[in-house]
């Protein structure tokens, strides 16, 4: 842990914290941005698979969203990974990424961990391929949703990265 990750706090996010993460998402300019309302229930609903940081007043500056998939119960699928601007470059997100990793091991017996990665998107590529080093993983790749799928216009293809298993 880095001397700017010591003053932070990673725990599970609340529905109070779902107005923040909405505005951290729309900040990044990299994320697609869901509706308001879909962050204050992933709080509610997935507090579990899910991490915050928080700064030394407790207020949230980064976050990572996830589930658990239903059909691969031991594969966490993370939704979305962002650091408010003023906290970016300092390891953040990979500290939220490794904690919840190991809170997902524990709890629900996670080995592998899924994500999606439009092209382009190098500050994801590179969190999630450090990941997979740092873990002794594989990394696949694998075009999940291609850019036809989808509906409401223009939209890179998705690519599903396979990381696992996960070494202890």
């Amino acid at each position: 842990m880095t001397a700017a990750q010591a003053d932070l706090q990673i725990d599970r996010p609340a529905v109070a914290d779902g107005a923040a993460l909405w505005r951290i998402a729309r900040d990044s300019k990299a994320l697609d941005l869901n509706s308001s309302y879909s962050y204050l229930l992933w709080c509610r609903d997935f507090a579990d698979t899910s991490a915050v940081a928080r700064d030394e007043r407790g207020e949230p500056v980064g976050f990572v969203t996830g589930y658990v998939r239903p059909d691969r119960p031991q594969t966490l699928l993370v939704w979305q990974v962002a650091v408010d601007d003023t906290h970016r470059g300092r390891g953040i997100a990979a500290a939220l990424l490794d904690g919840l990793v190991a809170r997902a091991g524990r709890e629900y017996g996670v080995t592998s961990v899924e994500t999606t990665i439009t092209p382009g998107n190098t500050a994801s590529e590179r969190l999630f391929g450090a990941f997979a080093e740092r873990h002794g993983a594989a990394l696949e790749r694998e075009v999940l949703f291609d850019a036809g799928l989808f509906p409401d216009g223009p939209h890179d293809p998705e690519v599903l990265y396979r990381i696992g298993p996960l070494s202890p």
